[in-house]
Order: structure tokens, then sequence, then C-alpha cells
């Protein structure tokens, strides 16, 4: 009988300061975006705003999916990750919930060498260049 293959789903926000993106040290010392995993009958925006709000205490206005993939993290474990642009209008320190070791932001110039999933820097570099395309 055919089983088919469940995994959660999770939804990230890439969220740029000043010019700087908002990025989380996780237990696998990876940096990735905020964000978690969407709960059943949840809309998918609605979770990328809770979610960053937990993590960070950041409220945000949620934008534009930008991608989706499936993100295999080891062997038995596999995530199908969703991206959104978001507008920070929040000036307030960074608050570092108890689910990551530490919060930083970025630019654009240092992405490059962290270490991250390659999907999560296409996402990055993917939203700085519509919000260079939204100045006038």
């Amino acid at each position: 009988m055919y089983r088919p293959h469940a995994f959660p789903v999770s939804v990230k926000g890439v969220c740029v300061r000043d010019g700087r993106v908002l990025l989380l040290r996780n237990e696998r010392e990876e940096w990735e975006l905020p964000g978690g995993k969407l709960e059943l009958g949840e809309d998918p925006a609605a979770c990328v705003g809770r979610e960053i709000s937990e993590e960070t205490g950041w409220a945000v206005r949620v934008g534009p999916i930008l991608d989706s993939w499936q993100y295999h993290i080891r062997d038995g474990v596999d995530v199908l990750i969703a991206t959104y642009g978001c507008f920070v209008d929040d000036d307030s320190p960074i608050t570092v919930s108890s689910e990551h070791k530490e919060a930083r932001l970025f630019t654009a110039n240092e992405i490059p060498g962290l270490p991250m999933p390659e999907q999560y820097r296409h996402s990055v570099h993917d939203w700085f260049a519509r919000l260079e395309g939204l100045d006038p």
C-alpha cells in the first residue's frame, strides 16, 4: 500500500532593517531565518508574523512569498520551507528566544561566508533586490 511521505511545513521571514538582514544561529551552528512550523489550519503569512514576534520580539508586516523548497536536514528529517519578505517597522532591540543561540543583523556582503542553507541565501538576496527596487 502506498504511504505518502509526511513532513512539516516551516515558514520563514526575510527581515531587513537598516540595510541588514536578521539571522538566528541554531543548535546546528547554522544561521537561519526567523520563523517556524505552520500549525494545522493556520494562515502561512500569519504564522510568519507570529513566529518572528515570538523569536525576536519584533513586529513585522509580512510581504510576498519569495521561495519554497524541501530541505533535507538529516536522514529521516525533511521540512518544506517557504520564505516571505517582511517589512520591519520596529526599531526595538532583538530579543533572542530560547530556540536560538544568537541573533544578529548582517549586510548583503556578509551573507556568502555564513554557514546556512543555500536556499536561505537565495531568499535573502532576492528580498534585498526587491527592496532596492522599491526605493524611489
